[in-house]
């Protein structure tokens, strides 16, 4: 009887074991991301180490795996090592998968995690967000993942068949063609920037069909699953698009024109990138450089070579990012939007903070300022470290570290010259731009509570 309780209170106990696992992830969905993320790393690292992923049959050493694990999961797009000559075709294959289940992680994960958010709110709560989005049922998760699978393997698609014909008409196998094709699509939708020509897209500078290919990939991954949704749903009509389509699509055509102009101002007589083009070419490597801070990475000028007004110009557009939920880094658009939001109201004295016509509570802005903040501290810490154990100049360290935090994977070409303590830190930078961003917001969201009480005010002396 006794071997039989046994069984029975062992049995109850595996019973009981995965019911509480669901349900402390699905109250810490960040937590889950979290983990999630650091699984797919290991597993990542792991099968990188083995000697079939590289080259030269040898096996990648830990450092090398882990790191280009983290940036492909993370899809960023930073390489200690040449992933066209470096790696093997299997190499390449796992990188590959790593780029695209870290990408669909984000999209889904974060779409998710902030669907389940809207269950914790009280009912004035979801009557406001159900009226923003002009929806009455916020727990459709279904719909979620089939736009977010769906508009993943649409544009990848198209990307895939676009970067194959044009692939195939310079002479490539239709083997060879498909594959980069595939690879490519992938990489640029996902906002990753890994490449298989040693020069990234150096040798299509001046190829309107490649370049225009990826940068309308890049583009349409950086912009998000609500907005995704928001396009499917109203199609071109503005007046009916959420306050965050409306943030995230007028910030991205705003960000890329300014990132346009200054750069083409900046660099268009610079012969070490855009000045030895003709006029055409260097309105289309203008554009390109405007669209791969936001965050893919991919580089058709030497940066190297470039101006500093650029690289400040790049570095802001890479500390911005992309839309929310997307497969882009950074701060993103909506947190960078709200934060200009404020700095304009107080300069013309007022209380409320409004865009379009619609006031932002008082809960969102200081999750914006408290998300900016630890941003500024993070690439601050890793600019003092890798500029204090290594040789880089301050400027460089810092160019490295923005990158590598808003997941962007640019470079000036110091990221394969990084000590051990170097590539720690962007190791470190990375994951916590790609996924401690994201769990920062969730947490903070997910600790939001409506009090009974306000303290009496203080006014400290400010500025």
């Amino acid at each position: 009887m006794s071997a039989g309780g046994g069984g029975l209170g062992t049995a109850a106990r595996r019973e009981v074991s995965p019911s509480r696992l669901r349900e402390g992830l699905a109250g810490n969905p960040a937590r889950a991301i979290a983990l999630a993320f650091l699984l797919v790393i290991g597993l990542g690292t792991l099968v990188l180490m083995l000697p079939a992923a590289s080259a030269d049959g040898s096996g990648a050493p830990p450092m090398t795996a882990l790191f280009t694990a983290v940036s492909a999961v993370c899809v960023t797009g930073l390489v200690v090592v040449d992933t066209a000559t470096y790696w093997s075709g299997f190499g390449q294959a796992v990188i590959l998968a790593l780029i695209q289940i870290g990408g669909l992680g984000i999209l889904t994960g974060t779409s998710l995690a902030f669907l389940l958010l809207t269950r914790r709110l009280g009912f004035r709560g979801r009557l406001m967000t159900g009226a923003e989005r002009q929806q009455t049922d916020q727990g459709q998760l279904r719909q979620v993942l089939l736009v977010a699978v769906g508009v993943t393997a649409a544009a990848e698609a198209v990307a895939w068949i676009s970067i194959t014909l044009r692939l195939l008409l310079d002479g490539y196998s239709l083997a060879g063609a498909t594959w980069r094709g595939l690879f490519h699509s992938v990489s640029a939708f996902n906002n990753a920037g890994f490449a298989l020509w040693s020069d990234n897209m150096i040798g299509f500078r001046t190829d309107a069909w490649m370049l225009t290919t990826i940068a309308v990939a890049t583009i349409a991954g950086g912009l998000g699953v609500p907005v995704w949704q928001d396009l499917r749903r109203v199609g071109r009509r503005w007046s009916r698009y959420s306050l965050h389509s409306r943030i995230t699509l007028g910030g991205t055509v705003v960000l890329l024109v300014i990132g346009f102009v200054a750069i083409a101002a900046v660099e268009w007589n610079n012969s070490g990138t855009l000045g030895a083009e003709g006029t055409g070419d260097r309105v289309l490597g203008a554009f390109f450089a405007s669209v791969q801070p936001r965050t893919a990475g991919f580089n058709a000028m030497d940066y190297g070579e470039a101006r500093v007004e650029t690289l400040l110009v790049t570095q802001t557009l890479m500390l911005i990012g992309g839309g929310s939920a997307s497969t882009a880094g950074g701060l993103k658009v909506g947190t960078f939007v709200v934060l200009m939001l404020v700095v304009w109201a107080e300069a013309r004295g007022r209380d409320e903070v409004v865009a379009f016509g619609r006031s932002i509570p008082a809960v969102v802005l200081r999750r914006a300022f408290a998300i900016g903040f630890l941003a500024l501290v993070a690439v601050s810490l890793g600019t003092l470290v890798i500029a204090a154990t290594s040789t880089f100049e301050p400027e460089e360290a810092f160019f490295e570290s923005v990158s590598a935090f808003a997941t962007v994977g640019l470079s000036t070409g110091l990221t394969p010259e990084l000590n051990t303590a170097g590539r720690l830190t962007c190791i470190v930078l990375m994951f916590a731009g790609r996924v401690g961003l994201v769990t920062v917001a969730l947490a903070l969201a997910f600790r939001e509570r409506e009090r009974r009480f306000t303290h009496p005010e203080g006014r400290p002396l400010i500025g």
